[in-house]
């Protein structure tokens, strides 16, 4: 397939799957009465008062098994379904996308929820799926599971105002699009995956954004937060530069820097819980997007603060994957600098929001 026809197909299945989604989710927002709406005054501690449908999970996935239905017409030569990690992926997506749909409908304990996540990063293992930094095998394996875990607790903390978790997972997905584009993999199944993702995203986006008709719920973050998990795996902490090279510095660097919203958000949130002795896995109004807003920001300010954040990763992300020539420790002590610095500029604002 030549460049033009390939850029042409890649439009229209895009743009085709952005209505698909817009429609999807105005079919559900207009007969949901009470699917997927909870209570979150009683169950978990929104930035929201009121209840609002958590129905875009399901468009997610929706479009995620129409990918894989088309890709056996455009990806024949290769049987994914004989490929083993690919296995892994759907395996864990799928229990992933019940055990979410399953707490948006009876919010299920915390320790099930666990379970299902601690699941999933062993399903990752089983099928070749782990992170190969260390060397250690078995190290590389608990490093995998804390990944796994860290990843789709942190988008489901993350979903705690309208838009946020969407605009940070579409960033995600459009740095590592970008990675595959530039090392000429597009004709791959995982570009075509990716894309599929991007444009329910956009499509769920018209929704959720501020103030949004509806939620992700559940069933949104823990479908984004596998599938961020696994591709953040094969093409943060596993791939390869454009020089193809693999330097383990190089490689944590860039995988800091692609999910630094979310991970900001997890270390800001936890360590500010634990030293004010509060447990970390309980809900509260204490994020980096709540914060934020306490200083006076909008809902939609704040959304707008996290895309320029996500931009400059996006920009930072490929500039390590594809321009820089080799590997300096000076890189990545700049990486690190450059994420504590938020760090610490976020203590500070929460330290002046409770000195209020």
């Amino acid at each position: 397939m030549e460049n033009n026809t390939l850029f042409i197909f890649y439009s229209v299945y895009f743009i085709t799957l952005v209505i698909f989604s817009i429609i999807i989710n105005t079919i559900l927002l207009r007969f949901a009465n009470t699917l997927g709406i909870r209570d979150y005054n009683t169950t978990i501690i929104r930035w929201n008062t009121s209840s609002k449908p958590a129905l875009g999970g399901i468009t997610f996935f929706i479009s995620f098994l129409i990918s894989i239905a088309c890709s056996v017409f455009f990806f024949s030569t290769d049987n994914l379904f004989l490929h083993k990690p690919f296995m892994g992926l759907i395996s864990s997506v799928m229990i992933a996308f019940m055990m979410g749909l399953a707490d948006d409908a009876y919010n299920t304990r915390p320790w099930i929820k666990f379970f299902v996540q601690l699941l999933c990063g062993v399903i990752l293992i089983l099928t070749d799926n782990f992170i190969t930094i260390t060397g250690i095998q078995y190290l590389d394996y608990v490093l995998t599971i804390i990944w796994t875990i860290g990843i789709m607790n942190s988008i489901n903390m993350l979903d705690n105002m309208d838009a946020i978790a969407t605009l940070v997972s579409l960033f995600i997905f459009i740095t590592i699009l970008t990675c595959i584009y530039l090392s000429g993999q597009i004709y791959s199944f995982d570009f075509f995956l990716l894309l599929a993702i991007c444009a329910s995203l956009i499509g769920f986006l018209f929704y959720n954004w501020y103030p949004s008709k509806m939620f992700m719920g559940d069933t949104g973050s823990q479908f984004l937060g596998i599938i961020l998990a696994y591709f953040g795996i094969k093409y943060c902490w596993n791939g390869f530069d454009v020089q193809i090279e693999y330097i383990q510095a190089k490689q944590l660097a860039f995988t800091l820097i692609t999910f630094l919203p979310t991970i900001l958000d997890t270390a800001v949130v936890v360590t500010t819980r634990i030293f004010s002795g509060k447990s970390p896995f309980v809900g509260g109004k204490d994020h980096t997007t709540h914060n934020l807003a306490y200083l006076g920001l909008s809902d939609s300010q704040v959304a707008f603060v996290f895309v320029g954040l996500s931009v400059i990763s996006l920009f930072v992300a490929i500039s390590i994957k594809q321009i820089i020539i080799g590997w300096s420790h000076v890189y990545t002590v700049l990486c690190l600098l450059y994420f504590f610095v938020l760090y610490w500029l976020m203590l500070i604002i929460i330290n002046r929001n409770k000195n209020k």
